[in-house]
């Protein structure tokens, strides 16, 4: 009859080669040395090939192709057209083609052409010319309304303000993009070490299975020792198979910011890649917090939006207010004809027109608006350095208790090894059992894995106070 422990041990030994051969796919192992993966391939990685910061990048090609539209307020125009009389007293044709320029200062634009009538008109028609027609040549300017401003110079004041707007917009998803990467990174890696930290503790008790057998085989030791390290075998087993299934999840999330220069392509990183260690984690600095919070004020892309939002508002309230004004425009037009006698040769036109609305609702209602949205923006502002400023301390709070836990699970780790050296020696002098080395290795594991959790935190704490002080904002966004 067969042992119901050894046969679900075989069980689960064969679902854990079966684990292991389908990670072999998933991660797979070169047969070649490769060079560890570092943090700064992988950032290079995300800068040059992460999709959803090449789409913000496009941010810049849509508000350069808005201040482009905008521009087409002051695109230069034809005019062309005509009329004829197809029944009546007059049989007289005309025809004109004009150019005309708005001009970028002052609201106005000129305009020069050439319009020709021909057949039967009264003199007092406008429109009627000589023979060869005549040239016209004229311009148009604003004296109080749309003057020192107007819808279209607003219009794109505002589209280049949206230019220098796509760079915040930018920054802030590059802050938050190489965060990310930075905590999957560690992330990774402290599940690669746990994995390895597993896979010891699993080598250990297989080791000592062999010596118990022995034990058992010469009457020192009961079978029920051997049983209870088998029981063991598969608990670490299972521990495992669970630490690599988490190496996995890290692998598949890490490949989302590293990505092959090839093709773009995800790229699970193989468990060869791992390097040995942590990096060096230098103790912050607590001179450098008042430092850092000012670079954070000037580089963080919040106050940046901000302060280009309120541009953009008050260009609206300064089109309010150009709006309470009344239009009174000016215009000079002059026409030379030739080939007629009864046809002065020389005309020149001046003109002018005033007109308001009486009350004035649309621009007033415009200005309130756009005051009222200036008002909240600067507390906003305000807000937003307080808000940057504790950002800051609280990602350095972050960092100094990691740093600290750091030296204190170091300290763990140092006293469990010699608890667990002097437990087993205790075992081989018969003094003590193998639960109690069970229970000793078991603490030393835990506080291993302490110590890789609270590497990776100090690292995922350093990889948020760079972002809250934007110390990795690329210098081309800082403008």
């Amino acid at each position: 009859m067969r042992n119901p422990v050894i046969s679900s041990q075989s069980s689960l030994l064969s679902r854990f080669a079966a684990l292991c051969l389908f990670s072999s796919f998933v991660i797979p192992h070169s047969s070649f040395a490769v060079k560890p993966l570092l943090l700064p391939e992988v950032l290079a990685s995300v800068q040059n090939q992460y999709p959803p910061y090449l789409a913000a990048l496009i941010e810049q090609d849509i508000a350069n192709g808005r201040a482009r539209q905008a521009l087409g307020a002051f695109d230069l125009n034809l005019n062309a057209g005509g009329s004829f009389n197809p029944a009546g007293y007059y049989d007289g044709q005309t025809g004109y083609a004009t150019l005309e320029q708005p001009l970028p200062f002052w609201g106005g634009n000129v305009y020069g052409g050439y319009r020709m009538s021909s057949g039967f008109l009264p003199n007092y028609n406008k429109d009627r010319t000589g023979v060869d027609g005549e040239a016209i040549l004229g311009f148009r300017i604003p004296l109080l309304r749309d003057g020192t401003i107007d819808r279209r110079r607003a219009s794109l004041f505002q589209a280049r303000l949206d230019q220098k707007l796509a760079d915040p917009f930018i920054l802030r998803q590059h802050l938050d993009f190489i965060r990310a990467a930075t905590i999957g990174y560690y992330g990774w890696l402290a599940a690669g070490q746990r994995l390895g930290l597993s896979e010891e503790l699993l080598r250990i008790a297989k080791d000592r299975d062999s010596a118990i057998a022995e034990q058992v085989k010469r009457g020192a030791s009961a079978p029920i020792v051997q049983v209870d390290n088998k029981r063991l075998v598969v608990s670490r087993q299972i521990a495992v198979v669970q630490a690599l299934r988490r190496f996995q999840a890290t692998a598949i999330e890490l490949s989302l910011f590293h990505r092959s220069s090839a093709d773009d392509q995800p790229i699970v990183s193989e468990r060869g890649r791992l390097p040995g260690a942590f990096p060096a984690h230098p103790e912050p600095d607590a001179n450098q917090i008042v430092a850092d919070i000012a670079k954070a004020a000037i580089f963080r892309p919040e106050l940046r939006r901000i302060e280009l939002t309120i541009e953009k508002l008050r260009i609206d309230q300064r089109l309010a207010k150009n709006n309470l004004l009344p239009n009174i425009d000016i215009g000079v037009q002059a026409n030379q004809g030739n080939g007629s006698k009864d046809i002065e040769p020389t005309e020149i036109e001046a003109k002018i027109e005033f007109k308001m609305p009486l009350q004035r609702r649309e621009a007033k209602g415009r200005l309130e608006t756009a005051e009222a949205q200036i008002e909240r923006l600067e507390n906003d502002r305000k807000f937003a350095r307080d808000r940057i400023a504790a950002d800051v301390r609280d990602a350095y709070s972050a960092m100094i208790a990691a740093h600290d836990q750091l030296k204190q699970t170091q300290l763990n780790v140092d006293l469990s090894r010699q608890l667990e050296r002097a437990e087993s020696e205790r075992l081989k002098q018969g003094a003590t059992d193998l639960l109690a080395l069970q229970i000793r290795e078991q603490a030393t594991f835990d506080a291993k894995v302490l110590h890789v959790e609270a590497q990776a935190e100090y690292f995922r704490a350093q990889g948020n106070y760079r972002a809250a002080t934007a110390a990795d904002a690329p210098a081309s966004l800082l403008r």
